[in-house]
């Protein structure tokens, strides 16, 4: 009876460890695949507001959805994607499933993050020493 304890103690902190340490992967991978969605859409800008007053910048929905779903497509995720004026956020599904708790019924740690990005016009810095 010990030794039955003992081992499914060590097997649900090795499950802990192991799939715990996945869990985070798998977060951060779906934060930066909706930082890069979300930016890729708000390079997605529509010719009329590039012709006109820089200040006001659109994204083109179609266009700026078109290029956020590439890019979670092609990094394994879906998501969803908003679009209010020169602003896109995009939320990211990342699928992940247990190695060792499933053996415990724990078989599903997807994450979702999510990111904005707003299309900007020329830079905001200064120069070092001045």
């Amino acid at each position: 009876l010990y030794f039955a304890i003992t081992t499914l103690a060590a097997l649900v902190m090795a499950g802990l460890v192991i799939d715990g340490g996945a869990a985070l992967a798998t977060r951060e991978r779906a934060a930066d695949l909706a930082t890069q969605a979300a930016r890729a859409g708000a390079t997605a800008l529509t010719p009329t507001s590039l012709r006109d007053a820089p200040a006001d910048l659109q994204a083109d929905p179609t266009a700026a959805t078109q290029a956020a779903d590439a890019i979670l497509t092609d990094g394994g995720a879906t998501g969803a994607v908003t679009i209010n004026g020169d602003t896109v956020t995009v939320t990211a599904r990342l699928p992940r499933h247990t190695v060792i708790l499933s053996a415990v019924g724990l078989t599903n740690i997807s994450q979702t993050a999510t990111a904005s990005a707003t299309a900007v016009v020329g830079t905001a810095t200064e120069p070092e020493g001045g």
